[in-house]
């Protein structure tokens, strides 16, 4: 799955230790995310679409 995470953290000039902080996980979890190298849970997922104010469907791209 693509996301646009980190298009969506630099737009705000976060660094990935803020938004980890933010979500409740780790800097290598935001890491992974952005790198899609680890799709997040659900209620990740709902906790990103919040912090960025955007509905899931923005940020997360089904990579068919």
């Amino acid at each position: 799955m693509n996301n646009r995470l980190k298009v969506l953290r630099a737009e705000r000039d976060w660094s990935q230790a803020h938004l980890a902080e933010q979500l409740g996980v780790s800097r290598q979890t935001v890491n992974a995310l952005e790198t899609g190298r680890y799709d997040p849970s659900l209620p990740l997922a709902f906790k990103i679409a919040r912090v960025f104010g955007q509905p899931i469907e923005a940020i997360f791209i089904d990579a068919e």
